[in-house]
Protein backbone atom coordinates (compact mmCIF):
# COMPACT_ATOMS: atom_id res chain seq x y z
CA UNK A 1 0.00 0.00 0.00
CA UNK A 2 1.36 3.40 -0.72
CA UNK A 3 2.03 5.95 1.51
CA UNK A 4 2.67 9.72 -0.24
CA UNK A 5 2.12 10.80 -3.65
CA UNK A 6 3.94 13.84 -4.48
CA UNK A 7 4.59 16.30 -7.61
CA UNK A 8 7.58 18.30 -7.55
CA UNK A 9 8.27 21.05 -10.37
CA UNK A 10 5.72 19.94 -12.60
CA UNK A 11 5.38 22.28 -15.27
CA UNK A 12 3.31 21.61 -18.71
CA UNK A 13 3.02 24.43 -21.90
CA UNK A 14 0.28 24.12 -24.47
CA UNK A 15 1.74 26.61 -27.18
CA UNK A 16 1.78 30.00 -25.75
CA UNK A 17 -0.38 28.97 -22.68
CA UNK A 18 1.90 28.17 -19.75
CA UNK A 19 -0.89 26.01 -17.84
CA UNK A 20 1.55 24.75 -15.06
CA UNK A 21 4.43 26.13 -13.54
CA UNK A 22 6.34 24.45 -10.87
CA UNK A 23 3.60 22.80 -9.04
CA UNK A 24 5.08 21.31 -5.99
CA UNK A 25 1.53 18.92 -4.39
CA UNK A 26 1.82 15.96 -1.62
CA UNK A 27 -1.52 13.65 -1.74
CA UNK A 28 -1.19 12.25 1.61
CA UNK A 29 -3.14 9.14 2.54
CA UNK A 30 -6.15 9.35 4.96
CA UNK A 31 -6.74 13.27 3.60
CA UNK A 32 -8.83 14.89 1.25
CA UNK A 33 -7.14 17.79 -0.06
CA UNK A 34 -9.49 20.51 -1.92
CA UNK A 35 -7.27 21.49 -5.21
CA UNK A 36 -9.24 24.79 -5.80
CA UNK A 37 -8.83 27.53 -8.66
CA UNK A 38 -10.42 29.73 -11.14
CA UNK A 39 -11.28 28.00 -14.57
CA UNK A 40 -8.10 27.87 -16.59
CA UNK A 41 -5.70 27.81 -13.39
CA UNK A 42 -4.30 24.37 -13.97
CA UNK A 43 -6.60 22.02 -11.91
CA UNK A 44 -7.49 19.59 -14.41
CA UNK A 45 -4.18 19.64 -16.14
CA UNK A 46 -2.86 18.75 -13.29
CA UNK A 47 -5.04 15.83 -12.68
CA UNK A 48 -4.70 14.13 -16.37
CA UNK A 49 -0.57 14.72 -16.13
CA UNK A 50 -1.01 12.36 -12.82
CA UNK A 51 -3.07 9.74 -14.55
CA UNK A 52 -0.89 9.40 -17.81
CA UNK A 53 -3.07 10.98 -19.98
CA UNK A 54 -0.24 13.25 -20.99
CA UNK A 55 3.75 13.80 -19.57
CA UNK A 56 4.65 16.81 -17.81
CA UNK A 57 7.32 18.97 -19.81
CA UNK A 58 9.50 19.15 -16.58
CA UNK A 59 9.12 18.15 -13.10
CA UNK A 60 8.32 14.48 -11.82
CA UNK A 61 5.56 12.14 -9.62
CA UNK A 62 6.90 10.67 -7.11
CA UNK A 63 5.07 7.28 -5.38
CA UNK A 64 6.52 6.45 -1.61
CA UNK A 65 9.58 8.65 -2.83
CA UNK A 66 10.22 6.74 -6.22
CA UNK A 67 9.77 8.46 -9.52
CA UNK A 68 7.39 6.95 -12.00
CA UNK A 69 6.44 7.88 -15.65
CA UNK A 70 3.00 6.33 -16.91
CA UNK A 71 2.79 6.34 -20.49
CA UNK A 72 -0.81 5.92 -20.64
CA UNK A 73 -3.78 6.01 -18.25
CA UNK A 74 -3.84 2.23 -17.31
CA UNK A 75 -0.18 2.42 -15.77
CA UNK A 76 -1.40 4.79 -13.41
CA UNK A 77 -4.48 2.61 -12.67
CA UNK A 78 -2.43 -0.07 -11.84
CA UNK A 79 -0.61 2.14 -9.64
CA UNK A 80 -3.35 2.65 -7.77
CA UNK A 81 -4.44 6.76 -9.12
CA UNK A 82 -8.02 6.81 -10.48
CA UNK A 83 -9.82 10.10 -11.27
CA UNK A 84 -13.48 10.59 -11.30
CA UNK A 85 -13.86 13.02 -13.82
CA UNK A 86 -16.90 15.06 -14.53
CA UNK A 87 -18.56 13.13 -16.92
CA UNK A 88 -18.33 9.53 -15.89
CA UNK A 89 -16.69 7.65 -18.31
CA UNK A 90 -19.21 5.12 -18.90
CA UNK A 91 -20.35 2.63 -21.82
CA UNK A 92 -23.73 3.13 -22.16
CA UNK A 93 -24.88 -0.17 -24.00
CA UNK A 94 -22.91 -2.20 -21.42
CA UNK A 95 -24.54 -3.25 -18.10
CA UNK A 96 -23.66 -1.68 -14.43
CA UNK A 97 -21.25 -5.12 -13.83
CA UNK A 98 -19.88 -5.06 -16.59
CA UNK A 99 -19.17 -1.74 -16.58
CA UNK A 100 -17.29 -2.05 -13.02
CA UNK A 101 -15.11 -4.77 -14.04
CA UNK A 102 -14.60 -3.23 -17.57
CA UNK A 103 -10.96 -4.55 -18.82
CA UNK A 104 -11.03 -7.51 -15.96
CA UNK A 105 -14.33 -9.68 -16.22
CA UNK A 106 -13.91 -12.72 -14.52
CA UNK A 107 -13.84 -15.94 -17.23
CA UNK A 108 -14.33 -19.48 -16.74
CA UNK A 109 -10.99 -20.81 -18.32
CA UNK A 110 -9.93 -18.25 -21.25
CA UNK A 111 -12.55 -17.66 -23.63
CA UNK A 112 -16.29 -17.91 -21.77
CA UNK A 113 -17.51 -14.82 -19.29
CA UNK A 114 -18.31 -16.27 -16.00
CA UNK A 115 -22.02 -14.18 -15.88
CA UNK A 116 -22.77 -15.77 -12.12
CA UNK A 117 -19.53 -14.55 -10.65
CA UNK A 118 -20.14 -11.54 -12.21
CA UNK A 119 -23.48 -10.44 -11.47
CA UNK A 120 -22.67 -12.10 -7.58
CA UNK A 121 -19.84 -10.33 -6.94
CA UNK A 122 -21.29 -6.69 -8.64
CA UNK A 123 -24.16 -7.10 -6.37
CA UNK A 124 -21.83 -7.63 -3.48
CA UNK A 125 -20.41 -4.58 -4.56
CA UNK A 126 -24.09 -2.35 -4.63
CA UNK A 127 -24.78 -3.60 -1.47
CA UNK A 128 -21.74 -2.74 0.12
CA UNK A 129 -22.05 1.01 -1.49
CA UNK A 130 -25.73 1.20 -0.77
CA UNK A 131 -26.60 1.18 -4.24
CA UNK A 132 -28.33 -2.18 -4.43
CA UNK A 133 -31.75 -0.60 -4.08
CA UNK A 134 -30.92 1.48 -6.97
CA UNK A 135 -28.84 -0.30 -9.75
CA UNK A 136 -29.05 -4.31 -10.54
CA UNK A 137 -26.12 -5.71 -12.37
CA UNK A 138 -27.67 -6.74 -15.17
CA UNK A 139 -29.27 -3.38 -15.67
CA UNK A 140 -28.08 -1.08 -19.19
CA UNK A 141 -26.07 1.83 -18.27
CA UNK A 142 -27.98 3.79 -21.33
CA UNK A 143 -30.25 5.61 -19.18
CA UNK A 144 -28.93 5.77 -15.53
CA UNK A 145 -28.64 9.21 -13.75
CA UNK A 146 -25.52 11.11 -13.53
CA UNK A 147 -25.29 10.14 -9.92
CA UNK A 148 -25.67 6.60 -10.81
CA UNK A 149 -22.76 6.55 -13.64
CA UNK A 150 -20.88 8.73 -11.15
CA UNK A 151 -21.24 5.73 -7.86
CA UNK A 152 -20.07 3.09 -11.05
CA UNK A 153 -16.92 4.98 -11.38
CA UNK A 154 -16.25 4.99 -7.56
CA UNK A 155 -16.98 1.68 -7.11
CA UNK A 156 -15.12 0.39 -10.18
CA UNK A 157 -11.87 2.63 -8.77
CA UNK A 158 -12.52 1.20 -4.97
CA UNK A 159 -12.76 -2.55 -6.57
CA UNK A 160 -9.72 -2.05 -8.56
CA UNK A 161 -7.75 -1.08 -5.85
CA UNK A 162 -7.56 2.60 -6.31
CA UNK A 163 -5.43 4.52 -2.91
CA UNK A 164 -5.83 8.04 -5.23
CA UNK A 165 -8.96 8.98 -5.88
CA UNK A 166 -9.59 12.34 -7.31
CA UNK A 167 -12.72 13.56 -8.10
CA UNK A 168 -13.40 16.36 -10.42
CA UNK A 169 -16.76 18.37 -9.76
CA UNK A 170 -18.37 15.79 -8.86
CA UNK A 171 -21.52 17.73 -7.15
CA UNK A 172 -22.04 19.85 -10.43
CA UNK A 173 -25.05 17.47 -11.53
CA UNK A 174 -26.38 16.14 -8.11
CA UNK A 175 -29.46 16.89 -6.31
CA UNK A 176 -28.84 17.79 -2.69
CA UNK A 177 -29.69 14.08 -1.48
CA UNK A 178 -26.72 12.77 -4.00
CA UNK A 179 -24.82 15.01 -3.07
CA UNK A 180 -24.63 14.24 0.80
CA UNK A 181 -24.63 10.39 0.00
CA UNK A 182 -21.04 11.38 -2.00
CA UNK A 183 -20.05 12.75 0.62
CA UNK A 184 -20.40 9.80 3.25
CA UNK A 185 -18.86 7.87 0.12
CA UNK A 186 -15.83 10.29 0.26
CA UNK A 187 -15.28 9.95 4.22
CA UNK A 188 -15.55 5.96 4.33
CA UNK A 189 -12.81 5.94 1.83
CA UNK A 190 -10.57 8.76 3.84
CA UNK A 191 -11.55 6.60 6.66
CA UNK A 192 -10.15 3.49 4.42
CA UNK A 193 -6.92 5.30 3.82
CA UNK A 194 -7.27 6.70 0.72
CA UNK A 195 -5.74 9.62 -0.47
CA UNK A 196 -8.80 12.08 -1.88
CA UNK A 197 -8.57 14.60 -4.12
CA UNK A 198 -11.50 17.37 -3.95
CA UNK A 199 -11.84 19.34 -7.17
CA UNK A 200 -14.99 21.81 -6.94
CA UNK A 201 -16.08 25.50 -7.44
CA UNK A 202 -18.25 25.39 -4.62
CA UNK A 203 -16.43 26.50 -1.55
CA UNK A 204 -18.64 25.76 0.93
CA UNK A 205 -18.27 21.87 0.11
CA UNK A 206 -14.33 22.14 0.34
CA UNK A 207 -14.16 23.60 3.86
CA UNK A 208 -16.85 21.41 5.36
CA UNK A 209 -15.39 18.09 3.76
CA UNK A 210 -11.46 18.78 3.56
CA UNK A 211 -8.48 18.42 5.31
CA UNK A 212 -6.07 20.51 3.59
CA UNK A 213 -6.49 22.93 0.55
CA UNK A 214 -4.62 23.94 -2.04
CA UNK A 215 -5.17 26.69 -4.52
CA UNK A 216 -3.70 27.24 -7.92
CA UNK A 217 -3.70 30.21 -9.55
CA UNK A 218 -2.92 30.86 -13.32
CA UNK A 219 -0.64 27.58 -13.00
CA UNK A 220 1.49 27.99 -10.00
CA UNK A 221 0.22 26.45 -6.18
CA UNK A 222 0.23 29.83 -4.45
CA UNK A 223 -1.62 28.27 -1.10
CA UNK A 224 -1.22 25.13 0.41
CA UNK A 225 -3.05 24.97 4.02
CA UNK A 226 -5.22 23.61 6.65
CA UNK A 227 -9.16 24.04 5.84
CA UNK A 228 -9.59 25.00 9.51
CA UNK A 229 -7.46 27.83 8.94
CA UNK A 230 -9.38 29.00 6.05
CA UNK A 231 -12.92 30.63 5.26
CA UNK A 232 -14.84 30.45 1.79
CA UNK A 233 -13.99 33.88 1.70
CA UNK A 234 -10.55 33.76 2.60
CA UNK A 235 -10.33 30.63 -0.28
CA UNK A 236 -11.24 32.79 -2.66
CA UNK A 237 -10.15 36.00 -2.21
CA UNK A 238 -6.63 33.41 -2.74
CA UNK A 239 -8.14 31.88 -5.68
CA UNK A 240 -8.46 35.84 -7.42
CA UNK A 241 -5.60 37.62 -6.30
CA UNK A 242 -8.16 40.18 -4.74
CA UNK A 243 -11.11 41.46 -2.39
CA UNK A 244 -14.49 40.48 -3.03
CA UNK A 245 -16.00 42.78 -1.15
CA UNK A 246 -17.52 44.11 -4.22
CA UNK A 247 -18.27 41.14 -5.76
CA UNK A 248 -22.05 42.47 -5.79
CA UNK A 249 -22.71 46.64 -7.16
CA UNK A 250 -25.73 47.01 -8.25
CA UNK A 251 -26.68 49.96 -9.21
CA UNK A 252 -30.25 50.89 -8.98
CA UNK A 253 -31.49 51.67 -12.53
CA UNK A 254 -35.08 50.20 -13.05
CA UNK A 255 -37.20 52.46 -15.38
CA UNK A 256 -40.67 53.01 -15.20
CA UNK A 257 -41.43 51.26 -18.52
CA UNK A 258 -42.72 47.70 -19.01
CA UNK A 259 -40.49 46.09 -21.10
CA UNK A 260 -41.96 42.53 -20.99
CA UNK A 261 -45.23 41.52 -19.85
CA UNK A 262 -46.28 37.77 -19.04
CA UNK A 263 -50.00 36.94 -18.91
CA UNK A 264 -51.87 33.83 -17.64
CA UNK A 265 -48.67 31.78 -18.77
CA UNK A 266 -49.50 28.42 -18.51
CA UNK A 267 -47.85 24.91 -19.92
CA UNK A 268 -47.25 21.30 -19.22
CA UNK A 269 -45.25 22.48 -16.32
CA UNK A 270 -46.41 26.27 -15.18
CA UNK A 271 -50.12 27.54 -14.58
CA UNK A 272 -51.41 31.14 -14.55
CA UNK A 273 -47.99 33.17 -14.57
CA UNK A 274 -48.56 36.88 -14.91
CA UNK A 275 -45.34 38.88 -14.65
CA UNK A 276 -44.00 42.39 -15.65
CA UNK A 277 -39.99 43.60 -16.26
CA UNK A 278 -39.11 46.87 -16.84
CA UNK A 279 -36.46 48.55 -18.73
CA UNK A 280 -33.07 48.27 -16.65
CA UNK A 281 -34.75 46.03 -13.97
CA UNK A 282 -33.16 42.20 -12.50
CA UNK A 283 -36.44 40.43 -11.78
CA UNK A 284 -34.91 37.47 -9.77
CA UNK A 285 -36.70 33.94 -9.69
CA UNK A 286 -36.35 32.05 -6.80
CA UNK A 287 -37.44 28.50 -6.20
CA UNK A 288 -36.71 24.56 -5.57
CA UNK A 289 -35.63 22.37 -7.85
CA UNK A 290 -38.84 21.31 -9.98
CA UNK A 291 -40.83 24.19 -9.36
CA UNK A 292 -41.16 25.31 -12.90
CA UNK A 293 -38.81 28.05 -13.11
CA UNK A 294 -36.45 26.83 -16.61
CA UNK A 295 -39.55 25.65 -17.60
CA UNK A 296 -41.46 29.59 -17.44
CA UNK A 297 -37.95 30.59 -19.20
CA UNK A 298 -38.57 28.62 -22.42
CA UNK A 299 -42.35 29.41 -22.34
CA UNK A 300 -42.08 32.79 -22.59
CA UNK A 301 -39.14 31.98 -25.28
CA UNK A 302 -41.50 30.37 -26.96
CA UNK A 303 -38.86 26.79 -26.97
CA UNK A 304 -41.82 25.14 -24.83
CA UNK A 305 -45.23 25.10 -26.27
CA UNK A 306 -47.89 27.39 -23.93
CA UNK A 307 -51.46 26.12 -23.52
CA UNK A 308 -52.50 29.41 -22.56
CA UNK A 309 -51.53 32.88 -21.84
CA UNK A 310 -49.30 35.71 -24.11
CA UNK A 311 -46.10 36.97 -24.00
CA UNK A 312 -45.58 40.48 -24.74
CA UNK A 313 -42.73 42.89 -25.55
CA UNK A 314 -43.01 46.63 -25.10
CA UNK A 315 -47.16 46.05 -25.40
CA UNK A 316 -47.43 43.89 -28.48
CA UNK A 317 -48.21 40.17 -28.35
CA UNK A 318 -45.92 37.44 -29.44
CA UNK A 319 -46.59 35.03 -31.88
CA UNK A 320 -47.04 32.22 -29.48
CA UNK A 321 -44.58 29.00 -29.42
CA UNK A 322 -42.30 30.73 -31.65
CA UNK A 323 -38.23 31.55 -30.74
CA UNK A 324 -37.82 33.13 -33.73
CA UNK A 325 -40.39 35.57 -33.42
CA UNK A 326 -39.22 36.27 -29.75
CA UNK A 327 -35.45 36.88 -30.60
CA UNK A 328 -36.46 39.04 -33.54
CA UNK A 329 -38.51 40.88 -30.93
CA UNK A 330 -35.44 41.32 -28.33
CA UNK A 331 -35.19 38.72 -26.15
CA UNK A 332 -32.38 36.71 -25.21
CA UNK A 333 -32.36 33.60 -23.51
CA UNK A 334 -29.00 31.50 -21.81
CA UNK A 335 -30.50 28.34 -20.82
CA UNK A 336 -29.09 26.06 -17.74
CA UNK A 337 -27.54 23.45 -19.46
CA UNK A 338 -25.38 25.70 -22.07
CA UNK A 339 -23.18 22.63 -23.33
CA UNK A 340 -26.31 20.78 -24.51
CA UNK A 341 -28.83 23.71 -24.89
CA UNK A 342 -26.83 26.74 -25.88
CA UNK A 343 -23.51 25.87 -27.56
CA UNK A 344 -21.82 23.81 -31.05
CA UNK A 345 -19.13 22.77 -28.65
CA UNK A 346 -16.96 21.74 -32.05
CA UNK A 347 -17.76 25.01 -33.31
CA UNK A 348 -15.65 28.14 -33.25
CA UNK A 349 -16.30 31.07 -30.93
CA UNK A 350 -17.50 32.92 -34.19
CA UNK A 351 -19.62 30.60 -34.88
CA UNK A 352 -21.33 30.30 -31.77
CA UNK A 353 -21.78 33.82 -31.52
CA UNK A 354 -22.89 34.75 -34.84
CA UNK A 355 -25.74 31.85 -34.82
CA UNK A 356 -28.44 34.38 -33.49
CA UNK A 357 -27.45 37.12 -35.39
CA UNK A 358 -28.04 35.61 -39.07
CA UNK A 359 -29.66 38.82 -40.60
CA UNK A 360 -27.32 41.39 -39.14
CA UNK A 361 -24.33 39.16 -41.03
CA UNK A 362 -25.67 38.55 -43.96
CA UNK A 363 -25.22 40.52 -47.65
CA UNK A 364 -27.67 39.60 -50.56
CA UNK A 365 -28.38 36.32 -48.57
CA UNK A 366 -25.00 35.24 -48.12
CA UNK A 367 -22.98 34.81 -44.93
CA UNK A 368 -20.71 38.03 -43.97
CA UNK A 369 -17.52 37.43 -42.36
CA UNK A 370 -16.17 40.50 -41.71
CA UNK A 371 -19.10 41.37 -40.40
CA UNK A 372 -19.71 38.86 -37.98
CA UNK A 373 -16.11 38.99 -36.38
CA UNK A 374 -16.72 42.89 -36.40
CA UNK A 375 -20.21 41.92 -34.03
CA UNK A 376 -19.13 39.25 -32.15
CA UNK A 377 -15.54 40.00 -31.85
CA UNK A 378 -16.61 43.44 -30.10
CA UNK A 379 -18.86 41.30 -27.93
CA UNK A 380 -16.21 39.12 -27.32
CA UNK A 381 -13.87 41.81 -25.75
CA UNK A 382 -16.97 43.22 -23.84
CA UNK A 383 -17.56 39.64 -22.16
CA UNK A 384 -13.40 39.42 -21.37
CA UNK A 385 -13.47 36.27 -23.40
CA UNK A 386 -9.56 34.58 -22.63
CA UNK A 387 -9.34 33.01 -25.92
CA UNK A 388 -6.41 33.31 -28.92
CA UNK A 389 -8.85 34.00 -31.48
CA UNK A 390 -12.48 33.94 -32.77
CA UNK A 391 -11.62 30.75 -34.34
CA UNK A 392 -10.68 28.90 -31.43
CA UNK A 393 -13.05 26.03 -30.45
CA UNK A 394 -15.45 26.51 -27.27
CA UNK A 395 -14.66 22.55 -26.58
CA UNK A 396 -11.21 23.92 -25.50
CA UNK A 397 -12.46 27.23 -23.62
CA UNK A 398 -13.39 26.93 -19.50
CA UNK A 399 -16.50 26.43 -18.38
CA UNK A 400 -16.51 30.32 -17.54
CA UNK A 401 -15.61 30.93 -20.80
CA UNK A 402 -18.40 28.91 -22.34
CA UNK A 403 -20.74 30.76 -20.61
CA UNK A 404 -19.12 34.05 -21.67
CA UNK A 405 -19.58 33.01 -25.10
CA UNK A 406 -23.48 32.27 -24.54
CA UNK A 407 -23.77 35.52 -23.28
CA UNK A 408 -21.42 37.11 -25.90
CA UNK A 409 -24.02 35.91 -28.44
CA UNK A 410 -26.79 37.89 -27.06
CA UNK A 411 -24.74 40.76 -26.76
CA UNK A 412 -24.16 40.96 -30.41
CA UNK A 413 -27.81 41.17 -30.83
CA UNK A 414 -28.19 44.17 -28.37
CA UNK A 415 -31.54 42.53 -26.66
CA UNK A 416 -34.48 44.45 -24.74
CA UNK A 417 -34.98 41.59 -22.41
CA UNK A 418 -32.19 38.86 -21.54
CA UNK A 419 -33.16 35.73 -19.31
CA UNK A 420 -30.47 34.15 -17.69
CA UNK A 421 -31.26 30.65 -16.22
CA UNK A 422 -28.21 29.84 -13.57
CA UNK A 423 -25.67 31.85 -15.67
CA UNK A 424 -23.30 31.15 -13.24
CA UNK A 425 -23.53 27.43 -12.27
CA UNK A 426 -20.57 25.57 -12.06
CA UNK A 427 -17.85 28.52 -13.16
CA UNK A 428 -15.56 29.86 -10.97
CA UNK A 429 -15.33 33.03 -8.22
CA UNK A 430 -13.54 35.15 -10.92
CA UNK A 431 -15.82 34.45 -13.56
CA UNK A 432 -18.68 35.14 -11.40
CA UNK A 433 -17.61 38.38 -10.39
CA UNK A 434 -16.95 38.95 -14.04
CA UNK A 435 -20.70 38.09 -15.04
CA UNK A 436 -22.50 39.75 -12.17
CA UNK A 437 -20.38 43.25 -13.33
CA UNK A 438 -22.08 42.33 -16.63
CA UNK A 439 -25.53 42.20 -15.53
CA UNK A 440 -24.84 45.49 -13.54
CA UNK A 441 -24.09 46.92 -16.86
CA UNK A 442 -26.37 45.30 -18.81
CA UNK A 443 -29.71 46.68 -16.60
CA UNK A 444 -27.87 49.87 -15.98
CA UNK A 445 -28.07 50.24 -20.31
CA UNK A 446 -31.80 49.61 -19.89
CA UNK A 447 -31.91 45.65 -20.86
CA UNK A 448 -34.83 44.09 -18.92
CA UNK A 449 -33.18 41.39 -17.13
CA UNK A 450 -35.26 37.83 -15.64
CA UNK A 451 -32.17 36.36 -13.56
CA UNK A 452 -32.72 32.59 -12.62
CA UNK A 453 -30.74 31.46 -9.80
CA UNK A 454 -30.29 28.52 -6.60
CA UNK A 455 -27.85 30.99 -5.43
CA UNK A 456 -29.20 32.95 -2.41
CA UNK A 457 -26.47 35.69 -2.50
CA UNK A 458 -27.40 35.94 -6.36
CA UNK A 459 -30.61 36.49 -6.09
CA UNK A 460 -30.09 39.09 -2.97
CA UNK A 461 -27.31 40.35 -4.24
CA UNK A 462 -28.31 41.70 -7.89
CA UNK A 463 -32.47 41.42 -7.96
CA UNK A 464 -34.45 44.47 -7.83
CA UNK A 465 -37.21 42.15 -6.58
CA UNK A 466 -37.78 38.70 -6.80
CA UNK A 467 -40.27 36.20 -7.55
CA UNK A 468 -40.88 32.49 -6.01
CA UNK A 469 -41.86 30.07 -7.51
CA UNK A 470 -43.51 26.16 -5.92
CA UNK A 471 -45.58 23.82 -8.24
CA UNK A 472 -45.12 25.63 -11.44
CA UNK A 473 -47.13 28.89 -9.73
CA UNK A 474 -45.80 32.38 -8.47
CA UNK A 475 -46.21 32.13 -4.77
CA UNK A 476 -44.85 35.94 -3.81
CA UNK A 477 -43.35 38.78 -5.08
CA UNK A 478 -40.16 40.06 -2.37
CA UNK A 479 -38.87 43.48 -2.80
CA UNK A 480 -36.52 45.68 -0.18
CA UNK A 481 -35.66 43.92 2.84
CA UNK A 482 -38.06 40.81 2.20
CA UNK A 483 -35.64 39.90 -0.32
CA UNK A 484 -33.76 37.43 2.20
CA UNK A 485 -33.11 33.82 2.38
CA UNK A 486 -35.73 32.73 5.26
CA UNK A 487 -38.51 34.28 3.35
CA UNK A 488 -37.60 33.24 -0.21
CA UNK A 489 -37.30 29.80 1.37
CA UNK A 490 -40.74 30.22 2.99
CA UNK A 491 -42.61 30.77 0.08
CA UNK A 492 -40.06 28.24 -2.14
CA UNK A 493 -41.73 25.16 -0.45
CA UNK A 494 -44.55 23.13 -2.40
CA UNK A 495 -46.85 23.46 0.91
CA UNK A 496 -46.64 27.47 0.54
CA UNK A 497 -49.97 29.47 0.39
CA UNK A 498 -50.12 30.10 -3.39
CA UNK A 499 -50.25 34.21 -3.95
CA UNK A 500 -52.54 36.03 -6.98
Amino acid sequence: MQNTISMTNISKRFGVVQALADVEVTFTPGEVLALVGENGAGKSTLMRILEGVFPPDTGSVLIDGQPVVFGQTREAHARGIRVIHQEPEIVPDMSVAENIYIGELPRVGRAFLDRSRLKRDTLALLKDFGMADELDPDQSCERIGPAQRQMIEIIRAVRAGGQFIAFDEPTSSLTDDEARRLFRIIRRLREEGKAIVYISHRLNEVVDLADQVAVLRDGRIVSQTQVAEETTESIARKMVGRELSTLFSRRPSKQNRAVLEVRDLSSAAIENISLTINAGEVVGLGGLMGAGRSELAKAIFGYDKITGGTVHMEGKALAANNTAAAIQAGIGFAPEDRKHEALLLMRSILDNGAIVIPDLVSRYGLFDRQSAKNLVGEAARAMKIKAPSLDTQVSDLSGGNQQKVVLARWLARSPKVLILDEPTRGIDVGAKSEIYKLIDDLAASGIAILLISSEMPELMGLADRVLVMADGKITAELEGDAINEEEILLHAMPSASMVA
